[in-house]
């Protein structure tokens, strides 16, 4: 992993789940890392349990949802260390109840603010000095947004379009030599699953998922430091995302039930 070391790195989303599984996972490798989110006090606390592995992280609490905290998160991290080299785009919400049980479809817009509109927003702040730098942009997708998920509509579909955006994004920065690096986990052992949102637009304050039988947030950590260091195009964490994404071109109605199967088991 030496292409990593001295790489100043944005994650967002770090206060827990992947993101923490990365910062934690990527500081032993001499990254010089800026740990973003919106909860202040989780990321002092990661923050101090890096520095005692002898690193120094910056902490930057911000909100991808606006526009003007995603370019002064940029601003601060290159006046902090001088450059930027990676931007890890991972906060993100799901949700977990059928379309036509939305009590509030607001909930739809929500989840399109986070996971699309916040990644594209820190992107483009992002994307003069990584263009200097022949940096590297890398976003925490989703199997989900390679197939139809039930109980899962709106969060397929920002996924859906956060992949969308960033393939065509790499064709645009191929000139430039940056590159563009999109992670797909399938079922991860995370707090988003108990802040996901209900039909009422509430988080349900406890997972549906059966915890023991996910992938953990290390786990999946240690799948994408490799993926990142070599500046690799794709990752998808699980066998069953890999045959999903062939099933879907050449036996649809299968790749339909799987997914059904899946939410229904809680894995």
């Amino acid at each position: 992993m030496e292409g990593l070391t001295d790489k100043v790195i944005i994650i967002t989303g770090a206060s827990e789940g992947i993101g923490r599984a990365l910062a934690l996972a990527l500081a032993p490798l001499g990254c010089k890392l800026v740990l973003s989110a919106r909860n202040e006090s989780r990321l002092l606390s990661l923050a101090h349990e890096i520095a005692n592995q002898g690193a120094d992280p910056l902490v930057f609490a911000a909100d991808v949802t606006s526009q003007t905290q995603c370019k002064e998160l940029v601003e601060t991290a290159i006046e902090h260390f001088g450059r930027l080299d990676i931007l890890v785009n991972n906060a993100g919400m799901t949700m977990w109840s059928k379309f036509d049980e939305l009590n509030e479809l607001d909930i739809l817009d929500r989840i399109m603010q986070v996971n699309y509109f916040g990644p594209t927003y820190l992107t483009h702040a992002a994307l003069p000095e990584l263009k200097k730098n022949q940096g590297q942009v890398v976003i925490v997708a989703s199997v989900a947004g390679l197939t139809g998920v039930p109980t899962r509509s709106g969060y397929a579909a920002s996924k859906h379009a956060v992949i969308g955006f960033f393939d065509s994004l790499r064709i645009e920065l191929a000139d430039d030599n940056v590159a563009v690096t999109t992670i797909c986990p399938d079922f991860v052992l995370s707090e988003i699953h108990k802040r996901a949102l209900g039909a009422n637009g509430q988080p349900l304050g406890a997972t549906p998922m059966q915890e023991s039988k996910l992938l953990t947030a290390e786990e999946c950590a240690k799948m994408m430091v490799p993926v990142i260091s070599s500046r690799g195009r794709l990752l998808i964490t699980s066998l069953r995302g890999r045959l999903g994404r062939l099933l879907k071109l050449f036996a649809p109605r299968l790749i339909d039930k799987i997914a059904r199967r899946a939410i229904a088991s809680g894995h």
